[in-house]
């Protein structure tokens, strides 16, 4: 996790953000070694939770002002996957965005949200419900 895990709460930031945008690897596995190390469920829960949630406005953000080959290029999603997510919002709206916590998968959901012009609002306030609700499970697992 590039060393992530020995900034406690600043690399649980950093990682959940970059996870949740264009780096491709789990917060999850991050989440668990920094709640685990630090012992501090309530500051892991909020801080994971912001970083993630952030990454993906972030995200969804780039979406917005994307164009298609721009997208392809830059996170190596076909037109044909923003196509199949386009379908998924069109038949669900922007309850999908309750499913962007959902690695890899999630951020092609928040990148098709932005790129279809899904409520902003609506939107983020979902991803931030799905974000949270992943990294409480995590927490009450584990503590």
């Amino acid at each position: 996790m590039f060393g992530l895990e020995e900034l406690g709460l600043l690399g649980l930031f950093i990682g959940t953000f970059l996870a949740a945008t264009v780096v491709p690897f789990s917060s999850d596995a991050l989440y668990v070694a920094i709640l685990l190390a630090t012992k501090a469920p309530v500051p892991c829960l909020v801080v994971g939770s912001l970083g993630n949630w952030l990454g993906g406005v972030t995200t969804y953000f780039l979406g917005r002002i994307a164009k298609w080959e721009w997208i392809e290029k830059t996170f190596k999603v076909k037109k044909e996957t923003l196509e199949k997510q386009k379908r998924l919002i069109d038949k669900y709206g922007v309850w999908v965005a309750l499913l962007t916590w959902i690695p890899f998968v999630g951020d092609v959901i928040a990148i098709a949200l932005g790129f279809y012009r899904a409520p902003a609002g609506w939107s983020l306030l979902l991803m931030l419900v799905g974000k949270l609700g992943r990294f409480a499970i995590w927490t009450f697992i584990l503590m």
